[in-house]
Parts: structure tokens; C-alpha cells; sequence
């Protein structure tokens, strides 16, 4: 079962995407906020699998509320709702650690499939957004690291690159033949060498070093 956390101040939009999602017959909307403050509280209460965060909302918006969940919790899984692809507040939330961002005029099939994807260790960013992210982080130093790719095993880097193409820990596990506990230490000790916060990171740090590129 998927454990869903909804935070959108629009109480007809949240009907709407409950009543979508628990149609299928793994999730289930077990919390929703009408505001970032809500948010933030349920998400630490109820600790749901996937957070969808509006990032327009009265009092903490979505994006303060993202940081301020993930400060709490690193491995949150928070997915931002946006009107709009270029939103600066998209920008800062990813930078921030959010797994990505989806459309509101998404279909119903996108949406679901994001929720799966990122369930499962994904992270949803588009050629786009990173190639801005990673100038942005050009541009400021020090806000990802510098190199120390000589720090990684080989196996390490055969995980960060899968990790960077989209791939799940389940399946980063089955195409290196190793059980999916090993691939979630491995990325602890991936993110503790590179002084990485969580997988977004990770993933534009693999861009950055040339272990991927924006097309994977």
C-alpha cells in the first residue's frame, strides 16, 4: 500500500485527487493539509510514502514546508504541484531535496505513475530543470561539492549512475545482482563521502562529474 499526504489549499482539488488516487487499488490518501504549517505537521505524524506538496499555499508555502520536512526527515519523498514548469519555487524545492515536480494539467495516468516511480527511489527531473539547477550550483560554490570521484568504489559509481538515469533501489539491485538493502547502505555511504543530503543531489552531482547526462 502507498501511503499518500496531500497539502493543497483548494479543498475541491484535494476531493478530486483523493477520490483519483484511491481508485487504484494500492493507494490510500491517508492525510491531507490545507496549508504548509499542516503540512508539515501531518507529514511528521503520519509519515506518509509520498507527499504532494502545492507550492502556493496561505502562511508556509510549499517550499518552506519541504525544507522544513525534510530537515526532519531526509528521506521524505515530497513531489511538488505546480501550474508551471519554469516556477522559481519548483527551482528551490528540488534544490532543496524534493524528488521532482508534476504538473497539475497532468493526466491521470502521469500522475499515478510519478507516485509509483517515486515511491520506489525515483527522482522525476527533466533535462531542463537540472541543466538549470547545475548552473545555478556552478554559479554558487560550495553548494554541491567538488569532485571526489576518486573517493568512490567502482561499485559506487556504477550505483550513483544508475541512480542518475532514474533507476529505483529495486532496480539498481537487480541489474548489479545485489539485494536492495545493500544498494540503501551503499547510497548512505555515497552521500556521507560526497557530503550529499539526498538522491536529487546525488543524481546532479552524477551529471555534473559527466557519470550521466541529462538526456539519461
Amino acid at each position: 500500500m502507498i501511503r499518500i499526504l496531500l497539502a493543497d489549499d483548494h479543498a475541491l482539488f484535494r476531493e478530486g485527487l483523493k477520490s483519483l488516487l484511491e481508485s487504484e487499488p494500492d493507494f490510500r490518501v491517508i492525510g491531507e493539509a490545507s496549508d504548509g504549517r499542516e503540512a508539515l505537521r501531518a507529514a511528521l505524524e503520519v509519515r506518509p510514502d509520498v507527499i504532494l506538496m502545492d507550492i502556493q499555499m496561505p502562511g508556509l508555502d510549499g517550499v518552506e514546508a519541504t525544507k522544513e520536512i525534510l530537515r526532519e526527515d531526509p528521506e521524505a519523498k515530497v513531489v511538488m504541484l505546480t501550474m508551471y514548469r519554469q516556477d522559481a519555487y519548483v527551482f528551490e524545492a528540488v534544490k532543496a531535496g524534493a524528488r521532482g515536480y508534476l504538473l497539475k494539467d497532468a493526466s491521470a495516468q502521469e500522475l499515478i505513475d510519478a507516485i509509483r516511480r517515486v515511491c520506489s527511489g525515483e527522482v522525476l527531473l527533466d533535462a531542463e530543470l537540472a541543466e538549470r539547477i547545475i548552473q545555478d550550483f556552478h554559479a554558487k560554490e560550495g553548494e554541491i561539492p567538488k569532485s571526489k570521484r576518486a573517493e568512490l568504489t567502482d561499485r559506487e559509481v556504477q550505483i550513483l549512475r544508475l541512480l542518475a538515469q532514474g533507476s529505483s533501489n529495486q532496480e539498481i539491485a537487480d541489474e548489479l545482482g545485489i539485494s536492495e538493502k545493500t544498494v540503501r547502505n551503499r547510497l548512505s555511504e555515497i552521500f556521507a563521502k560526497l557530503h550529499l543530503n539526498n538522491r536529487t543531489q546525488a543524481a546532479l552531482y552524477a551529471i555534473r562529474e559527466g557519470l550521466a547526462d541529462l538526456e539519461d
